[in-house]
């Protein structure tokens, strides 16, 4: 009955192929087979590779050997096999099968001579389909059904299709568990799996398929034929008169941004189902993670947390995300916490088609959050067809700690680092410190707190600057020794160097970094700022862009980075275009009025330069040249004095004014001579030195001396500079 129903079902859906807009099967000039596929991968791989890198692909190869010798002696042949996955073909399923089963029993030999810890188990999946085979690798929906199959195997197990099952039911001493229909993407119908038991007490079994009498199951055969039959009928009639609008996709045309060429993948933020608004950091986190790791794709486009944080809490349709964003599809989900559980819902939507790729409920302890995370990561990768390379799976997969308390410091502290004040990254220091307590080797939080020590020194909110950026460079370099392949640690490492000017290590981490995560909008555009002040402009420029793009909805410290750049270019306009974006979008900081100042004069706007530097003072009092000139770290001293003589041409101050006495404080200035008699300047001067010597013998008073004041002598200065200048409110 079930085989009739799909040889049925198969060509009502060809025969309606043509009505739904599209060919279901097209004519290429591929060779097309119907082969048994064998694929296999790891199960715990990433656990493993954490651990003990070397050790697992030194197992990892020897297994990988075993199993190309008895591919080989059962007619197969190895398609390809990178990190942990392998994909074999053979003529026969039967041969496959045989095959599977005596790879698992020789890998259970050898597991069993190693620690727990340390076994490698191959979870393998068989189905007989039909593939595409090009320059000897094999695709379609053969190979599909295959990885999905083998998902659903446990380490050191065997799932097969219902097609192969067919084959191998009679004809080998097995028995088979029924394990129900499972989904796979861009097939109809799902696909009926059985699981593979090898005990000899199991063999000619078949657990859990219920099969009903011959007589019902013509019965059920007939039924399934008048069904297809009317519902061919049904379509035809409900495509030509009844059909209602589809589903609002989204359209190309109207795309802010041309979709890039890779598959380009929006993460919005998972909703906070858990009742409690304070338990926000907890979906956030969760977020932030997925895209982190899909970031580090080289093969994947991801929209930065930056701009997809922006719809956070709005009732938004996901065609108009993927118009907003210009990508293609649009992850999904939230998340649901309860004591020591956690309740997970994810959905992966192609925009263009609204057909959903992906979808899979979670309901896991909270221990289990790490691996979660990584499953939803990969089955993202898988439904898009993205091929990681073998760098590329570890780190996707990489374990930042095993303990959730920990965990959960490391999110509140986060949310409090992104605040970017003195206090909350105080507090966030705290918070990550309680982290690496609970987990010293928590790599992730070690160069977390790096930041906070590089903020402190490079924002001047601590009195030891030169020991901060110390902190968070030993900090990276720990980091680093438990994880070598963190982004976030390199490019840590690389503003340090910048700081410090020493350029050409700035430029060697940065380059790291954006190896490591070539989709991560932030190390991207930091990475920028380290080449524009290493004298390569145009390559910031081209950075900043890519970060732009990665980040629709950019941090507004994107604007600085790609203005000084243009302005190192020449291009001016450019340059203070996209500088005049930043003071409204960062209203309390005098460093957009700054940049602008000096930007203005060697654009030859000295008046507007004036008004700039006007901001600057009403923001920060104690601005100065001599406090702006310790943080420009250009390679060429001739570009930070040209920044300087412009910063003098606009009014800046030389230096901050000193601070006020605590007795009523005054300045005497010279009184000017208005005799029209040089000579009788000996009079005026004499005056004056009359009043400042009077004042002097106040004990209430404060009263700069003549030496200092004299130094104004001829000169037309501002009350307000003297002020400054001289520490005095009384003029």
């Amino acid at each position: 009955a079930f085989k009739y129903y799909d040889l049925v079902s198969t060509f009502f859906i060809l025969s309606l192929s043509e009505q739904l807009g599209g060919d279901l099967m097209t004519a290429e000039d591929f060779k097309r087979k119907l082969i048994a596929i064998l694929s296999a991968d790891v199960e715990g791989y990433s656990r493993l590779m954490g651990e003990d890198e070397e050790a697992t692909v030194s197992t990892l190869n020897a297994y990988r050997e075993v199993m190309g010798v008895l591919i080989q002696k059962h007619r197969g042949r190895v398609v390809h096999g990178s990190g942990d996955s392998l994909l074999a073909e053979f003529i026969s399923v039967v041969d496959a099968v045989q095959c599977a089963v005596e790879i698992q029993k020789e890998l259970k030999t050898r597991n069993a001579e190693l620690p727990e810890d340390r076994k490698v188990e191959f979870r393998i999946g068989i189905n007989l389909g039909d593939v595409i085979e090009e320059d000897e690798d094999l695709h379609g929906d053969g190979v599909n059904i295959a990885a999905r199959i083998e998902g659903l195997a446990e380490g050191g197990g065997i799932c097969i299709s219902r097609t192969a099952f067919d084959q191998v039911r009679n004809k080998l001493r097995l028995g088979y568990e029924y394990i129900g229909e499972h989904s796979v993407k861009n097939i109809a119908q799902p696909v009926r799996v059985y699981r593979v038991l090898t005990e000899p007490e199991a063999a000619g079994k078949v657990i859990g398929e219920k099969m009903a009498p011959l007589k019902q199951r013509w019965k059920l055969a007939l039924a399934a034929v008048v069904f297809v039959i009317i519902g061919a009928i049904g379509v035809t009639l409900w495509n030509t008169y009844f059909r209602p609008p589809s589903v609002e996709v989204a359209s190309e045309k109207k795309m802010a941004f041309p979709l890039p060429e890779k598959p380009s993948l929006a993460v919005l933020p998972f909703d906070n189902l858990s009742g409690d608004a304070s338990q926000d950091y907890f979906s956030d986190g969760i977020t932030e993670n997925v895209i982190t790791a899909l970031s580090n794709v080289s093969n994947l486009f991801v929209i930065a947390r930056n701009s997809t944080f922006t719809y956070k809490g709005k009732p938004v349709k996901v065609q108009q995300v993927a118009e907003d964003l210009g990508v293609r599809y649009v992850l999904e989900g939230s998340v649901q916490r309860s004591e020591d559980r956690v309740r997970i819902t994810a959905q992966l939507i192609d925009a263009l088609t609204g057909h959903h790729l992906w979808a899979e409920n979670y309901d896991r302890k909270l221990g289990d959050i790490f691996a979660l995370q990584d499953d939803i990561t990969e089955h993202v990768t898988t439904a898009l067809e993205v091929k990681l390379t073998e760098g590329e799976q570890v780190r996707v997969r990489r374990i930042q700690t095993d303990n959730p308390e920990a965990y959960e410091y490391f999110l509140r502290g986060l949310k409090l680092l992104r605040i970017y004040t003195k206090e909350d990254n105080a507090q966030s220091r705290k918070l990550l410190e309680k982290a690496v307590e609970l987990d010293p080797n928590y790599a992730w939080a070690w160069q977390t707190i790096g930041w906070t020590h590089y903020r402190d020194g490079r924002f001047g909110w601590s009195n030891t600057p030169t020991q901060s950026l110390a902190l968070a460079e030993e900090l990276a370099q720990k980091a680093l020794s438990m994880d070598d392949s963190n982004p976030m640690a390199y490019a840590l490492l690389s503003n340090v160097y910048m700081a410090k000017k020493q350029h050409e290590q700035a430029i060697h981490y940065g380059e790291k970094a954006l190896d490591l995560a070539p989709n991560f909008a932030d190390i991207t555009a930091t990475i920028g700022l380290t080449f524009m002040y290493s004298g390569r402009p145009e390559k910031a420029i081209e950075l900043v862009k890519k970060a732009m793009r990665l980040s629709p909805y950019y941090p507004a410290w994107y604007l600085p980075v790609l203005g000084l750049a243009y302005r190192l270019t020449g291009q001016y306009e450019e340059a203070i275009a996209a500088m005049e974006k930043w003071p409204p979008r960062s209203p309390h900081s005098m460093l957009p009025h700054m940049i602008l100042a000096f930007t203005y004069v060697e654009a030859g706007r000295e008046e507007d330069a004036h008004a700039a530097v006007a901001e600057v003072l009403k923001r920060n009092p104690k601005a100065s040249i001599k406090g702006y000139a310790k943080m420009i770290p250009y390679k060429d001293p001739a570009k930070i004095e040209q920044v300087l003589n412009s910063l003098r041409k606009a009014g800046l101050p030389e230096s901050p004014p000193l601070p006020l006495p605590d007795k009523p404080s005054i300045a005497v200035l010279p009184f000017e001579n208005m005799s029209d008699d040089p000579k009788q300047e000996y009079f005026c001067d004499g005056l004056t030195e009359e009043i400042i010597t009077a004042l002097s013998k106040i004990p209430q008073l404060f009263v700069i001396a003549r030496n200092s004041t004299f130094t104004y002598k001829g000169k037309p200065v501002k009350v307000q500079q003297v002020s400054r200048e001289l520490g005095v409110r009384y003029i």
